[in-house]
C-alpha cells in the first residue's frame, strides 16, 4: 500500500481555525487527522500541505518510520512550531488509517484500553454572559447541571478584556483587577461546590510577582491546578515559581511543550504535577503516548490540552484510554454547530455525564465530510474575543 495524496482544509472553529487533513492510498483506505494551532493557522495549513507532499509514495503502515523521518528532515527548521503541528496531523491520520486497515480502534494500536469512558473538564463555558462574579457563577452551574465535574477558565485575561486592555501587553493587573479575578473565581467555586475541580489558567500572561500573589489568594479556593504561571522558555524560572507557591497549589504546564524531548527537562526538574500536551502540536497521538510513558516514570499525570476541532478531541481520548496515568481531558463546552457535521459520527452523541465514551469503530471512529468542511472555510483575519 502506498500513499497517493494528502488533502488539507482550513475550517472555522468557535475560537480559531481548525486544520484538518486526509491521507489517501492506492488501496482506497484513508485516514484523517488534525494539525490545528493558533495563532498563525494559515502557516500551519501550508506546513501541513508541504509535509503531506513529502510522504507521497511511502507505505502508511510504517507510522513510526514516517514520524521519525519527518521529524529529522524538518528539524532544521526547529523542533517546534508549524512543522510539528503538521507532523502531528500526519501522525494522527496515519494511525487512523492503519487502525482502519486492521479493523481496530486506535487505542488498540496504542496498547489497548484501560478505560473507554474518558473523564472531561469543560472549557469555553463562560461566553454567554458578562465579566461578573454573578455571570460566571450562573454559567458554571450550567456546566455542573450538564454532568461535568470539572471546568477551567482564565480569570485574569478576561477581567482585562472587561477594562478594554490586552493583558499580553502589560503582564500585570491593577489591585482592582486582581480583586475582580479573585471574586469571579470565588463565585465559581461557591456555585459548583467543594468537590468540583476548578482549573485556573494564566497563559503565562502575568509577571512573576502577580502570578505568585494570585496563586496565594487562589489557594484558599482549593483549585485543582494553576496553569502556565510562567512561559515554556525556561524550566529554571518554572522551578523558581514552584518554590514560591503555596504547597497545596498544583502546577500544570505543557500546551507549548513539543515532543518527549521538550518535556524532558520539566520532568527532570520535577517542576509540575500534571502535564497537558496538545495532540495537534506535540507530535500527534504516537508521540503523546511516548510522552505519557515518560511522565509515568516521574509520577506525573496526563491531562491533554484540547481547545481544538473534533479529530483532536477523539485522538486525545484514544491516547487517554491507553495510558495508566490519565487525569482529565479538556473539552470545548461551547462550540460551532458544524463541529458535529464535518464528521460522520457526532461528538455530542459520545458525551455522557461529563465523559466521552469511545466506540469500537475502527480508527478514530469517524471520517471527515468534505462537503461540510467546504461550507465553513477558515477565517483568515484575527477575531477579537476571549483569550482561552
Amino acid at each position: 500500500m502506498k500513499i497517493t495524496d494528502v488533502k488539507v482544509w482550513l475550517v472555522e472553529g468557535v475560537k480559531y481555525n481548525w486544520t484538518l487533513l486526509k491521507i489517501y492510498t492506492d488501496e482506497g483506505i484513508t485516514g484523517v487527522g488534525e494539525a490545528t494551532n493558533w495563532p498563525g493557522s494559515p502557516i500551519v495549513y501550508n506546513a501541513a500541505k508541504h509535509v503531506g507532499e513529502r510522504i507521497i509514495g511511502l507505505d502508511p503502515m510504517r507510522t513510526d518510520f514516517i514520524w521519525t523521518k519527518l521529524y529529522r528532515d524538518l528539524n532544521w527548521m526547529g523542533p517546534y512550531g508549524a512543522s510539528l503541528c503538521a507532523i502531528s496531523g500526519i501522525d494522527m491520520a496515519l494511525l487512523d488509517l492503519k487502525a482502519k486497515k486492521l479493523g481496530v480502534p486506535c487505542y488498540e494500536l496504542l496498547g489497548g484500553a484501560y478505560r473507554k469512558d474518558i473523564l472531561l473538564y469543560a472549557n469555553y463555558w463562560f461566553t454567554g454572559g458578562g465579566h461578573t462574579p454573578e455571570s460566571y457563577a450562573a454559567q458554571a452551574l450550567k456546566v455542573k447541571e450538564a454532568g461535568f465535574t470539572g471546568l477551567k477558565f482564565d480569570p485574569f485575561a478576561h477581567v482585562n478584556y472587561l477594562y478594554g486592555e490586552d493583558l499580553s501587553a502589560s503582564l500585570t493587573l491593577t489591585v482592582e483587577q486582581q480583586d475582580l479575578a479573585f471574586e469571579v473565581s470565588k463565585a465559581v467555586r461557591e456555585a459548583v461546590g467543594a468537590s468540583f475541580d476548578i482549573m485556573i489558567e494564566t497563559h503565562a500572561m502575568l509577571n512573576f510577582r502577580i502570578a505568585v500573589k494570585m496563586a496565594q489568594r487562589l489557594s484558599e479556593l482549593d483549585i485543582t491546578w494553576y496553569e502556565e504561571p510562567v512561559g515554556p522558555e525556561s524550566v529554571d524560572t518554572l522551578k523558581a515559581m514552584r518554590d514560591r507557591l503555596p504547597g497545596n497549589v498544583v502546577i500544570c504546564v505543557g500546551e507549548r511543550h513539543y515532543t518527549r524531548y521538550g518535556i524532558r527537562p520539566v520532568l527532570e526538574k520535577q517542576v509540575c504535577d500534571i502535564l497537558m500536551p496538545d495532540i495537534t502540536r506535540c507530535g500527534g497521538p504516537s508521540e503523546m503516548k511516548r510522552m505519557a510513558t515518560m511522565m509515568e516514570t516521574y509520577n506525573v499525570l496526563l491531562a491533554p490540552h484540547n481547545p481544538n476541532g473534533p479529530l483532536s478531541t477523539l485522538a486525545s481520548a484514544h491516547v487517554c484510554a491507553a495510558v495508566p496515568n490519565f487525569f482529565r481531558q479538556e473539552f470545548m463546552f461551547t462550540d460551532v454547530p458544524w463541529r458535529d457535521t464535518v464528521i460522520d459520527h457526532p461528538i455530542k452523541d459520545m458525551i455522557h455525564n461529563g465523559h466521552l465514551r469511545l466506540s469500537d469503530r475502527a480508527g478514530l471512529g469517524v471520517d471527515l465530510v468534505e462537503s461540510e468542511m467546504e461550507k465553513h472555510p477558515g477565517v483568515l483575519q484575527p477575531r477579537p474575543g476571549f483569550y482561552v
